[in-house]
């Protein structure tokens, strides 16, 4: 029987192994994961309020428990672990599923300040990522400019305008939730470059914004009249037409009965971010920008600061390089066609890729499926038996241990203990401490 490895366990990954089992009666598919816990971004990157969405891990569940399929965790890819070279060698496909791990960063003087972080270093603290070490993130912050105007970018904020009674029954992580509820935050700024016609969030995550207990969410309509599209929606494809109107809503004076306030802010570009007390962050200098007439904006030559002690940029993600891997460093992508890994503009047989690592950071979870039957059928097309032996006693016989399906429902049990114990829910586990004690040997 053939023999494929997946390597991630996020949906790209776990789909493209559902695509092989179903369309392939013979096919064994290993799913790798550099971490313990599978899921990938459903777990440690939709926001914990979002139960909704984080409940697609029992769809993913079904595909990781089949008897075809079988979830390796805690196999790192790289050239400290398994190599690709070696990886080829033990599976008659591979097919990468690593995402895009890395952010963009804005290239502005300051930016390194303590106080200015990555939105995905703050989601990786309050998702209880093992490699998450910052806990210092609100430390006397009163007031944080998030730098971008997607759906992560609205997460962020929505997670420092919650109130602790509508935190604690998610599956946040202790320290994270003590440290939001003793959160001194009272102003969040989220604010874009462009126009509220060409920002990347959905309407229903903008919405969610408004609902927020206790929290005035507001909007300036002097910027958002600079938006042609917001004097006459007619013109904007749907999506952005629903956002123009709900940011129109939100045009109006503030109240003084809000507890905390977002507001919404277009038109700015940052320029600078200004050292405050004890070398910490303390502003963002913005230059206001106007439409050029093509899409894009162009600078006035006037600015403004906005007081921040904390500064999240949320302005895109990155594909990092795996070694082994052919990477086009422009795109940050694998290059491919049809999934298939090219090498010198040569198709490499046994290799493929899905995901973000394919196509780029684009789109929603549920994008990845037209990606992963694509690449599934590149795979299966190209696909011959060479009869190998099981790859888990040589991966052990190397000095890796990976963590199987009853390992992970190991973690599973003792994250409903710990929450017990907090008198909540299910609680993630913080570290990889924790996660390697709640697995226990041999698992």
């Amino acid at each position: 029987m053939p023999r494929v490895a997946v390597v991630g366990s996020g949906p790209s990954g776990v789909y493209t192994a559902q695509c092989l089992v179903e369309r392939d009666p013979d096919v064994l598919v290993d799913v790798l994961d550099r971490l313990p816990c599978p899921y990938g971004l459903v777990r440690y990157g939709v926001a914990p309020d979002h139960e909704k969405i984080k409940s697609l891990q029992n769809n993913l569940r079904t595909v990781l428990e089949h008897d075809r399929v079988r979830f390796l965790g805690g196999v790192e890819v790289g050239p400290s672990c398994v190599t690709v070279v070696r990886l080829r060698q033990l599976y008659d496909a591979v097919v990468y599923c690593v995402g895009a791990a890395g952010d963009r960063r804005l290239g502005i003087d300051g930016e390194r300040l303590p106080g200015s972080w990555s939105a995905t270093e703050f989601v990786s603290w309050y998702s209880a990522h093992p490699d998450a070490g910052a806990d210092g993130f609100l430390t006397g912050v009163r007031s944080a400019v998030v730098i971008g105007v997607g759906n992560v970018a609205v997460d962020v904020a929505r997670i420092l305008a919650r109130a602790e009674a509508e935190l604690s029954p998610t599956d946040i992580p202790q320290a994270a939730l003590l440290a939001l509820a003793a959160s001194g935050v009272r102003e969040v700024h989220m604010v874009g470059r462009r126009g509220p016609s060409q920002a990347r969030f959905t309407t229903k995550e903008l919405r969610e914004l408004g609902g927020l207990p206790g929290v005035d969410v507001t909007t300036d309509a002097r910027e958002l009249a600079l938006d042609p599209g917001y004097a006459d929606p007619s013109g904007l494809p749907a999506a952005q037409r629903r956002n123009v109107e709900v940011l129109r809503g939100w045009a109006r004076p503030e109240t003084d009965s809000a507890g905390r306030r977002i507001h919404v802010r277009f038109f700015l570009r940052p320029v600078a971010l200004l050292p405050g007390e004890r070398g910490r962050v303390g502003a963002v200098r913005f230059e206001r920008t106007v439409p050029d007439g093509v899409g894009g904006v162009v600078g006035t030559g006037e600015f403004e600061e906005i007081r921040a002690e904390l500064v999240l940029r949320s302005v895109g993600y990155r594909g990092v390089p795996l070694e082994g891997l052919p990477f086009d460093a422009a795109l940050g992508t694998v290059p491919h066609t049809a999934g298939r890994v090219l090498r010198n503009g040569v198709v490499a047989p046994g290799e493929y890729v899905a995901g973000w690592i394919k196509r780029g950071p684009t789109g929603v979870i549920g994008t990845n499926r037209p990606c992963a039957k694509e690449t599934a059928a590149s795979l299966l097309a190209d696909l011959t038996d060479r009869q190998l032996t099981d790859p888990l006693p040589l991966l052990r016989s190397s000095g890796v241990e990976p963590v199987g399906w009853e390992g992970w429902r190991a973690i599973e049990r003792a994250e409903a203990v710990w929450g017990a114990s907090l008198g909540r829910g299910v609680v993630k586990l913080p570290d990889w401490a924790a996660l390697r004690a709640a697995v226990g040997p041999g698992a």
